[in-house]
């Protein structure tokens, strides 16, 4: 083997401190066990890309990189969605005589170990329920979701405006319709004067689309208890971190939620962790697998968005990994994020594939050791292209290697298995059970009732008795629909001008407590959480991520 090759991975890849060990670089067909390819535990914050096509062995790299996490105390939070991670919370098979044969080829002590997991589910029926208020969800994730245009979007953004302005709930999917239901009657309308106004065929769109979500089932994803992220953040009694796996297999076919979701948690992880910068090793490693579902038809502001919280989460001690089978599934300025690059192997079946194969090598360091176009179409299962960050924050020499087996069950587990360790699950309780809070739906709809019964006694007291015509004393002469209908009309504009009168009144109060809170911080008073305040978090993905009302 080539003395200036051996020189340059010991430099580049031996460390002084913790780390991951992913396997031995490969060179003219040939293993270089001395100094083994690895990263820093300390740059695991500086985000990270698994790619290749399927079956090149992606899934069992993030399995090995979670596992080793687990080890040094991080915790992990992984997306399961064919089912085949479960094998996390059992040791591995050392008597498999490829495991064997890798093990003797790499000179590496195999120590089989099952880890502490908890399993999670959006249906509640593969772990703990994981769900998310509408209202902390906010417009554009929902937007994504209900697969609406930027147009569509910037609309419900209008709407779930509205809705804090007027101490409106979002909690669940019921909300939601029914406050779209309101805005697009006669009396919405003037609700919405103040708003610039929407117009109700815009309305229609997103209540069908809306409607279209119910009938799938997504109607139990959203409600109460909320998941609260920082129970991803736990430690086992052991020092271990706890792996969540979203378990995905029962929801597969809607790609779009999920993923969602899963950009939903990171966004409720940025808001909720503290700045710590630099640390040795992570908060949380969040792994976030078919990353390419999340991209495929995003608004630009979503992109926007998620580009900044890549950006930015990193000096909150959280180290995320995209998986996806192309890095140019990723866009670019996401891709420009991650430091840490696992590249499994590639084809160029078709003239796109080729592009893209093109695209890949250019990302990579420039090397004299490989030919990398060729060296990618080369690797087999279990063999990667390996650049991460040296502690130095130095990109490391681009390394062919293959990679030790994960010290867990790369099987899945069997059902009774599986259901056995998800009863076990410390967050089943806390979920479990739904809670349904009054909301925008039972305020809107007492409202409602409030003014129809309102206006049908303003036309009963206002309809005057008539004259019992000749011939038939005593009797008294009904009103007529007509009246009936005036009287009613006449009702409802009282009705909607005191709605318009307290709305008046609540800007005019909301007006003074903010000159108030303004006076206190020009005084050097103690900082009061406004208004204004939940503007600014609504920065992150167009929504509000603090405390529900």
């Amino acid at each position: 083997m080539d003395q200036a090759f051996k020189d340059a991975i010991t430099k580049g890849y031996a460390l002084t401190e913790p780390g991951l060990v992913l396997g031995s670089a490969m060179h003219e067909g040939e293993l270089f066990n001395d100094t083994r390819v690895q990263m820093a535990l300390s740059m695991a914050t500086r985000h990270g890309l698994v790619a290749g096509a399927t079956g090149t062995g992606k899934t069992r790299t993030l399995q090995l990189m979670a596992g080793q996490l687990a080890m040094f105390g991080v915790p992990v939070f992984m997306a399961d969605i064919k089912g085949d991670l479960t094998g996390l919370a059992v040791p591995g098979d050392a008597s498999n005589p490829k495991i064997q044969q890798r093990l003797t080829d790499l000179a590496w002590p195999y120590v089989p170990a099952g880890h502490q997991v908890e399993f999670l589910s959006l249906s509640g029926k593969l772990g703990a329920q994981v769900r998310a208020s509408v209202h902390s969800f906010g417009p554009h994730l929902l937007g994504k979701v209900l697969d609406l245009n930027e147009t569509q979007t910037s609309i419900l953004s209008v709407v779930f405006k509205y809705c804090d302005d007027n101490q409106l709930p979002l909690l669940n999917l019921a909300d939601l319709r029914t406050t779209l239901n309101y805005l697009g009657s006669d009396a919405g309308k003037a609700a919405l004067a103040d708003y610039g106004g929407i117009a109700p065929s815009s309305i229609g769109v997103i209540g069908r689309s809306l409607v279209t979500l119910e009938q799938q089932g997504a109607d139990i994803f959203f409600g109460e208890p909320e998941f609260d992220v920082m129970d991803l953040l736990r430690v086992g009694p052991d020092g271990h971190g706890i792996i969540s796996l979203l378990e995905l297999p029962d929801v597969m076919d809607k790609p779009a939620l999920f993923s969602t979701f899963m950009l939903w948690m990171l966004a409720q992880l940025y808001h909720a962790l503290p700045e710590v910068g630099d640390l040795p090793q992570p908060k949380l490693a969040f792994f976030f697998d078919e990353a390419h579902l999340l991209f495929d038809n995003a608004t630009d502001a979503l992109l926007a968005q998620v580009e900044q919280t890549a950006r930015l989460i990193r000096s909150k001690g959280v180290g995320v990994y995209f998986a996806t089978q192309n890095p140019s599934d990723i866009p670019s300025s996401v891709l420009a994020q991650l430091g840490n690059r696992f590249e499994h192997a590639l084809r160029a079946f078709t003239p796109q594939d080729a592009d893209a194969l093109k695209k890949t090598v250019r990302t990579f360091p420039i090397t004299t050791f490989y030919d990398v176009e060729q060296m990618i179409q080369q690797l087999g299962i279990g063999e990667a292209m390996v650049t991460v960050l040296s502690p130095k924050g130095v990109p490391t020499p681009l390394a062919a290697t293959r990679l030790i087996p994960p010290d867990s069950s790369m099987s899945a587990l069997d059902p009774a298995t599986f259901q056995q360790h998800v009863a076990a699950g410390t967050l089943q309780a806390k979920y479990s059970a739904t809670i349904d809070p009054v909301s925008a739906h039972e305020i809107i709809t007492a409202r409602i009732q409030q003014a129809q019964a309102a206006a049908a006694a303003a036309a009963n007291q206002a309809v005057p008795a008539a004259a019992p015509p000749a011939g038939y004393p005593g009797q008294v002469r009904q009103p007529t629909p007509t009246q009936i209908a005036r009287e009613a009309a006449r009702a409802q504009r009282q009705v909607d001008m005191l709605e318009r009168q307290r709305q008046r009144e609540a800007a005019a109060a909301r007006k003074a407590q903010q000159r108030t809170i303004n006076t206190a911080l020009r005084t050097g008073g103690r900082i009061v959480t406004s208004r204004m305040g939940q503007d600014i978090i609504r920065g992150v993905f167009g929504t509000l991520f603090g405390r529900k009302r």
